[in-house]
């Protein structure tokens, strides 16, 4: 599922960004980048796994260091003497005072080291409640536009269903229909006067068994009634996976209906039910 969330905190030695974005994927996929945190990291890691099941999550964490001692600076001496040596004597040789800034030395490789202490251990715990706190934004964000995708899919289950109990009453009339085709067919073939009613009877009772919808009616109303259990305010666990899963079924089931179908009606209703379960696969990819 997508999200975003954004925060600032701050603290007496420390000041930090935190940027989480969510973006769809099948699995969880860990990102962060930034400022390195070495194995508070992993720390990190860990809380947004118990907190989230799948989707690539995206960190960009940025530190502002308040503390000076916080620190280190290394100056490699002997190569700076060297360096100042051998810019007194060309000054010498040209005659010209040459002036050497702050900023020329830090410019200059393998002289100044200037690096971060690690991280003590309040602002490891500051970090990771930081963390905590731009999760629970991101959660939110997520939970409101979850809501909002649950009731576009309670939407296609509705057209489905409503599809569903058209397409049953189109069934009560299948076996007339295929009566009056097979009819049909023997007309043009010239053999009405071979074949009598009873086989007529006969091999109409067999085709009106063999396209019969009863079962595929009533797997897809049970596959509807499971969905909406799957949606349920009631049911936390994420339902993301399930649901992609059901909807396999019920355009199975339709694509079943619509090889079995004599009247174009229930094809248009199969195919309707076919195009809600489109966009229900590709909301459901949003969804945990």
């Amino acid at each position: 599922m997508t999200g975003y969330a954004e925060k600032k905190f701050d603290s007496k030695t420390i000041s930090v960004k935190i940027s989480i974005r969510t973006l769809n994927h099948r699995y969880l996929d860990w990102s962060c980048r930034g400022n390195q945190i070495g194995a508070v990291e992993n720390k990190l890691r860990a809380t947004c796994q118990k907190r989230l099941h799948r989707g690539r999550i995206e960190v960009f964490i940025s530190l502002n260091f308040l503390d000076q001692g916080s620190w280190k600076l290394r100056i490699n001496e002997d190569l700076l003497r060297e360096i100042l040596s051998s810019l007194e004597k060309v000054s010498s040789r040209m005659h010209q005072r040459s002036s050497f800034s702050v900023e020329n030395l830090f410019s200059i490789p393998h002289i100044v080291d200037l690096t971060r202490k690690d991280l003590t251990g309040e602002e490891v715990e500051f970090l990771e409640r930081s963390f905590e706190k731009a999760l629970d934004v991101l959660i939110k964000e997520r939970l409101r536009e979850g809501r909002e995708i649950k009731r576009e899919i309670r939407r296609n289950l509705q057209n489905i269903r409503k599809a569903v109990n058209l397409i049953e009453g189109l069934a009560k009339k299948q076996p007339f229909l295929i009566r009056e085709k097979l009819t049909e067919r023997l007309k043009k073939l010239d053999q009405e006067a071979v074949i009598s009613q009873e086989k007529l009877a006969e091999e109409t009772a067999y085709l009106a068994q063999r396209y019969d919808l009863t079962e595929e009616i009533a797997r897809l109303k049970s596959h509807l009634n499971h969905s909406q259990e799957l949606l349920s305010p009631k049911i936390e666990e994420p339902v993301g996976k399930k649901l992609d899963f059901v909807a396999q079924e019920l355009y199975r089931e339709a694509n079943t209906l619509n090889s079995k179908a004599h009247d174009i009606e229930i094809i248009k209703g199969s195919l309707m039910i076919k195009g809600e379960v489109e966009s229900i696969r590709q909301q459901v990819q949003n969804l945990e």
